[in-house]
C-alpha cells in the first residue's frame, strides 16, 4: 500500500469520526520543477491541522493561510499556484524554473458522503485491485470504478479528474544476483516495496537488502501464497532456468502488470519454446513475459542492466 496515502486517509477517518469538517486536497497537475507528482495528498481541518503534502512547504502554507480566513468553502474547486494567469496571487509562494501546481480542493463537511469516499480511498489502498476515482470538476460529484489500465495517477479531462489509487507498486525480484541487488536498490529508491525471493543459502551472503523482504524460498512457491496484484512487477534475475522457467509459470497466472526474465535474445528464444513444450503456455501467455528484460540501452554492466530493467517497469506502469 501506498503507505503516506493510507496515513492521511486514516487520519482523516480520525478527524471526520471526531466531528471535524475536512479539506481534501491531490495534486491534480505539475509543470516545471514541482517536488510532489499527480495525485499526492494533503487533508486539512479549519483550525489548520493537516497531514499530507502538496509540494516543499510553501504551497501548504499559503493554503492554510486562505483556509483559517474562510477561503475554500465551495463543495469543490481547482487552485492554480506558480506561473500562469489563472494562478493565486500568493507571493510567498516560489516554485522553482517556472513550476505551476494545480491542487483539487474538495470540502467535506461531517456526512455519510464523506465517509464513503474515505472508505473507498482506504479499501483501495490496502486491495489488491487499482481503482480509478472519477471527480466532476464543477460539481464535486464522484464515483468509483476498477481502473481498466495502467496509466498517470491522474488524468484531465474537459470536466472530470480521473484519480487512479491503489496499492504500492511491489516488485518480485526472483533470485539473486548483481543484477539483482542493484535492482533491489533502485526499486526501493522509486517507492516500490519489494521482495526478495530465492531458496539457495549460499546466494544470500553478500546480498544487503535494504528495506526488502527476503524470502528463502522458490519465488514461485511464494507466488502461489501471495498471488502477484495488479501492481506487481515480477522480475526473474538469475540465469538459472530451474528458478527462472518456474517463476515465469506462476507469474503469468496472476495479474502482475510486468512479468521479465534476464537472458540473451537467444537464451529467451530456448526459454519461449521450453515454456510452450513443458510449461504448456500459449502464444497470449508467452506475450506477457518481456524477454529480454528491459529497454534496450546497451548495458553491459549488472548496474546497466538493473537500469534498464527497472526504466522498463516504470515505463509500462505510468501506461507509455
Amino acid at each position: 500500500m501506498r503507505a503516506l496515502d493510507l496515513e492521511v486517509v486514516e487520519t482523516a477517518q480520525r478527524w471526520h469520526a471526531a466531528g471535524h469538517d475536512l479539506w481534501w486536497c491531490t495534486v491534480l497537475s505539475t509543470f516545471g520543477s514541482a517536488p510532489r507528482e499527480p495525485g499526492a495528498l494533503l487533508v486539512a481541518r479549519a483550525d489548520g491541522r493537516h497531514i499530507g503534502s502538496l509540494s516543499g512547504g510553501c504551497v501548504e502554507e499559503d493554503f492554510l493561510a486562505r483556509l483559517s480566513v474562510g477561503a475554500f468553502r465551495a463543495p469543490v474547486q481547482v487552485v492554480a499556484y506558480g506561473a500562469g494567469l489563472d494562478t493565486i496571487d500568493a507571493r510567498g509562494v516560489s516554485l522553482p524554473c517556472g513550476g505551476r501546481l494545480e491542487v483539487l480542493v474538495e470540502h467535506w463537511p461531517v456526512d455519510r458522503r464523506a465517509a464513503g469516499e474515505l472508505e473507498s480511498y482506504a479499501a483501495a489502498l490496502r486491495g489488491g485491485t487499482l481503482q480509478e476515482r472519477r471527480v466532476t470538476l464543477d460539481t464535486g460529484f464522484s464515483q468509483w470504478t476498477t481502473a481498466d489500465a495502467l496509466g498517470p495517477r491522474v488524468e484531465l479531462l474537459a470536466r472530470e479528474a480521473r484519480i487512479r489509487v491503489g496499492p504500492a507498486a511491489r516488485l518480485l525480484i526472483a533470485g539473486i544476483s548483481p543484477v539483482s541487488q542493484y535492482c533491489a536498490q533502485f526499486a526501493q529508491s522509486l517507492g516500490f516495496e519489494v521482495v526478495v525471493c530465492d531458496p539457495r543459502d549460499e546466494a544470500w551472503a553478500d546480498f544487503v537488502p535494504g528495506d526488502a523482504r527476503c524470502r528463502r524460498e522458490l519465488p514461485s512457491e511464494y507466488l502461489k501464497r501471495h498471488p502477484a496484484h495488479a501492481m506487481t512487477a515480477v522480475v526473474a534475475l538469475t540465469h538459472d532456468p530451474r528458478l527462472d522457467d518456474l517463476t515465469m509459470l506462476e507469474a503469468v497466472r496472476g495479474e502482475a502488470f510486468y512479468v521479465g526474465v534476464m537472458g540473451s535474445r537467444r537464451t529467451s528464444a530456448n526459454r519461449a519454446e521450453r515454456l510452450r513444450r513443458s510449461g504448456g503456455l500459449d502464444d497470449e501467455a508467452l506475450g506477457r513475459i518481456r524477454m529480454p528484460i528491459g529497454l534496450d540501452l546497451g548495458s553491459k554492466t549488472p548496474a546497466e542492466i538493473a537500469l534498464a530493467t527497472m526504466a522498463d517497469v516504470v515505463r509500462v506502469m505510468r501506461g507509455r
